[in-house]
């Protein structure tokens, strides 16, 4: 047994189990029920997929005796659905956070939890859609020479799917530069009107540029190498290559629920209330909305 397949096993297992609480709090508390919070139990459920995949390929690879094309198919298309579905709520996610300060005013009216729903059930057929692709012929299980890095998928196909990740990405970084921007000029105008003084306002400015930072920094750092790689790769390069950039991009999915969920004073709360029946008296009580950044 190869020690990264089990230390990506291993890795797909704390995924399942961190995104599972997510989702539970999220299920058992009554007030979580916004649009950002669907989002959040949308991201959550495919980081969750995402660790259940890598459990999926571990079994199909290792305990499965004889091997079978459909398990290695099916286990390729969670895998696929679940990171797709898992890009998708991120930039679903950022979307959201830029319409929450670009239409500040009627975002509350517009942003109903009828249509966020909508949105994320499509979202979510088309992630589905992208998982089906290894059943309907995208494998290179007959041609093994056509295989990229990853298999059964072929170099191709893998091409594209790497090509429309950067392209996601980008629109993704351009979306957070435009909420870096707005935010900037909403915390000029605060201060203004309240006259803070100028080290208050840098420090608004520095703390917003860091999140933003935070959040694309850990997403490059754990997608666009393994994503360049699938490009320019193929079955024919060394394996510890591949599991070297796929065991970061995996890591990913381990880290979205700290930013996106765990830093949430309102999933905080719960989480205090579910493990200790209380909440810290030095525990902040300001409402934290999908436009914070």
């Amino acid at each position: 047994v190869s020690p990264w397949d089990i230390a990506l096993c291993a890795t797909g297992t704390a995924v399942a189990g961190e995104n599972a609480l997510v989702l539970a709090v999220l299920f058992y508390t009554p007030s979580l029920r916004a649009p950002m919070f669907l989002l959040i139990g949308s991201l959550a459920l495919a980081d969750l997929l995402a660790g259940l995949g890598l459990v999926a390929n571990f079994a199909v690879r290792y305990l499965l005796r004889p091997p079978s094309e459909a398990a290695e198919l099916g286990a390729a298309g969670l895998l696929l659905a679940a990171f797709s579905a898992s890009v998708c709520s991120l930039l679903a996610i950022t979307v959201d956070r830029y319409l929450s300060l670009y239409n500040a005013l009627t975002y509350h009216s517009e942003r109903t939890l009828g249509f966020t729903c909508a949105m994320v059930l499509l979202m979510w057929v088309l992630c589905l859609g992208v998982g089906l692709l290894p059943l309907l012929g995208w494998n290179c299980l007959r041609d093994q020479s056509a295989c990229s890095i990853l298999r059964p998928v072929t170099k191709d196909n893998a091409a594209v799917l790497a090509v429309t990740f950067l392209l996601l990405f980008a629109l993704m970084m351009q979306l957070y530069l435009q909420i870096c921007k707005i935010a900037f000029r909403h915390a000029q105008q605060i201060a203004v009107q309240h006259q803070f003084i100028a080290t208050a306002q840098a420090t608004s400015t520095r703390k917003g540029l860091s999140t933003l930072s935070l959040i694309l920094g850990t997403f490059a750092l754990c997608w666009i190498p393994f994503a360049i790689y699938s490009l320019v790769a193929d079955s024919s390069y060394p394996a510890v290559y591949t599991y070297s950039l796929a065991l970061p991009a995996t890591c990913n999915s381990l880290i979205n629920p700290i930013i996106y969920a765990f830093r949430n004073p309102d999933i905080q709360k719960s989480l205090w209330l579910a493990c200790c029946g209380c909440v810290p008296s030095t525990f902040s009580s300001r409402p934290r909305t999908s436009s914070d950044v």
